[in-house]
């Protein structure tokens, strides 16, 4: 595949998912600090899209950054699992080499480790603490973070439920688990590290409809 064609790849995805979400090159360029004109030349085919712009797209536009590197022209060795939860665990080494390159995350990227997490933050969303962090400070982290994408639609979807106790102690606890991941900025990959820093959210949230599915 010659690079021309990997690139206009990349643009015809990108004003796909504009036209999906109602939005302008301007406004995308407000979301992700890269410049108008530097979305249009990589939209036309002008020039390539570096992996910083992918990640800033991938958390703006709520896609899996997997997609946008197959579709820019870098390789990505993934297998396409159909089942949704696989799918998952075959992204893990994809996000590891993604935050490898930004060099500004040295850990290791596991899902275990969010797991983990989302354990100890289940606990925590049971206490009376851990209710009213969820209910005081979720949509101030919502206004900081944006509200474009699936996850964050899911994770106001779980929002709704868990402020009004639709669901069992069992449920509740999960939803909570992924709120506080959301909410609290010490995660596995911190949220200061953007936009980088909301991939392992978006996995946590992937991995707490898991969980649900299970329980029903």
């Amino acid at each position: 595949m010659s690079e021309t064609k990997k690139i206009n790849n990349i643009g015809l995805l990108l004003k796909d998912l504009l036209k999906q979400r109602t939005l302008s090159m301007r406004k995308l360029s407000e979301l992700t600090e890269i410049d108008t004109a530097t979305i249009s030349r990589i939209i036309n085919g002008k020039r390539k899209a570096n992996p910083e712009h992918l990640q800033k797209f991938a958390v703006c536009l709520g896609v899996p950054i997997v997609e946008l590197f197959e579709a820019a022209g870098y390789p990505i060795e993934q297998e396409k699992e159909k089942n949704h939860f696989d799918d998952i665990h075959s992204s893990i080494e994809s996000i590891q080499k993604i935050l490898e390159s930004s060099k500004m995350y040295d850990k290791k990227f596991t899902i275990e480790s969010v797991e983990q997490q989302l354990a100890d933050y289940k606990q925590y969303a049971q206490t009376e603490e851990g209710k009213e962090t969820i209910l005081k400070r979720f949509d101030e982290k919502l206004q900081k973070v944006g509200s474009i994408g699936p996850f964050i639609n899911n994770l106001k979807d779980m929002f709704v439920k868990f402020s009004t106790m639709k669901g069992t102690t069992g449920q509740l606890a999960i939803m909570g688990s992924a709120l506080l991941y959301f909410i609290l900025p010490v995660d596995v990959i911190p949220d200061y590290i953007f936009p980088i820093g909301y991939l392992d959210d978006a996995i946590a949230v992937q991995l707490v409809f898991g969980l649900l599915k299970v329980k029903r």
